[in-house]
């Protein structure tokens, strides 16, 4: 038996609460400064109060101030924290924790660095801990799972990345169940920059689908967002290539986008912003709710712009991308590029 301390009791914590209980693991699931009201529900009814399933019995559950006392004597913590709270993260935890306890980032997203490079959310956080003296190294969980498929047990396929085999393992062992497998790799940026991009590239691929519903809110539509996940796929994949991810990092990548496209919040988001609403007015429709995509679209962005600069990559090559910033932005925009997603290989 492990012992798990999770910060952060968001949807993706909850999920992986469950996946470790199931193990056996003794859990600990703590709270971020807004979380406060979540722990006294889960305290009082064991239920997280946007969630439909109770939690398996014996968990734990720690206001955000108790987290010292929640990673004593973890064998690991993981960090399902959302791009929103990685500063914090940072600053209040990973800077005042024992830098001998590994620790797991669920957390799905990229910094946009000022040469246009793209790295990790653990890469930044060993980079920013390095410049106070300490070393850490932070592994990461990507790939393919809502957290409602995983609370629910449909198989599910994940991947643990890092530098450490025998961590690794370890942390397998703790997670893994006959519904949720886990692969290994040590293609950390490769699998982080995977599962990051795809949250921007499944934001146009709903807006397809509701481009496509203005039209006829009747039909299937699954040949326009076949065409728009072909054209998502390819400028993932040439990021990808830009960030040097091996071929498995880059399927689990697609995957992410098929799931994210399919059955995610982003899918919201995207439907509504395709069939006329502002961000703002399709914000305030789905409430409170944890947005990565509109995150990663601006840093891909901001740092293809300084790359295509440089020379490294050509703006022409992001025609998808470009849609969904226009959209974001308010633009007027009748429609998908759809001329721009053919190609001619004729040679």
């Amino acid at each position: 038996m492990a012992i798990v301390t999770i910060i952060g009791i968001g949807q993706m914590g909850s999920a992986l609460a469950f996946v470790a209980a199931e193990n056996g693991n003794l859990v600990r699931m703590v709270g971020t400064p807004v979380d406060k009201k979540v722990v006294e529900t889960c305290r009082k009814d064991g239920c997280h109060p946007k969630l439909d399933t109770p939690y398996p019995a014996g968990l734990q559950f720690y206001y955000c101030e108790q987290w010292q006392e929640a990673v004593q004597g973890a064998d690991f913590v993981i960090g399902a924290i959302s791009s929103y709270g990685v500063a914090w993260f940072l600053k209040d935890i990973l800077k005042k924790m024992d830098p001998s306890i590994p620790v797991l980032s669920a957390a799905k997203g990229l910094m946009d660095q000022p040469d246009g490079s793209l790295i990790s959310y653990p890469a930044y956080w060993e980079q920013e801990l390095r410049k106070k003296g300490i070393e850490r190294v932070i592994y990461a969980l990507g790939g393919p799972g809502t957290a409602d498929g995983i609370i629910h047990r449909d198989p599910t396929q994940v991947v643990l990345c890092g530098k450490d085999p025998a961590l690794l393992q370890m942390m397998k062992k703790a997670l893994q169940t006959p519904w949720f497998q886990i692969s290994l790799t040590r293609d950390a940026n490769g699998l982080e920059s995977a599962v990051a991009i795809k949250n921007a590239y499944a934001l146009g691929v709903s807006m397809a689908l509701g481009f496509a519903n203005r039209k006829n809110a009747e039909a299937n539509h699954f040949n326009s967002q076949a065409a728009v996940f072909y054209q998502a796929a390819k400028e993932m994949l040439r990021i990808l290539n830009l960030q040097k991810a091996d071929m498995d990092s880059a399927l689990i990548g697609l995957g992410d986008l098929y799931v994210t496209s399919t059955g995610a919040r982003t899918r919201k988001l995207g439907l509504l912003l395709g069939e006329g609403k502002t961000v703002e007015e399709a914000q305030q429709i789905l409430g409170v709710m944890t947005l990565e995509s509109l995150v990663i679209v601006r840093r891909l962005q901001k740092a293809l712009s300084i790359q295509a600069k440089n020379g490294l990559v050509k703006q022409e090559d992001f025609p998808l991308l470009h849609f969904v910033t226009d959209v974001l932005d308010g633009k007027p925009v009748e429609d998908l590029p759809w001329d721009r997603f053919t190609f001619q290989n004729l040679d």
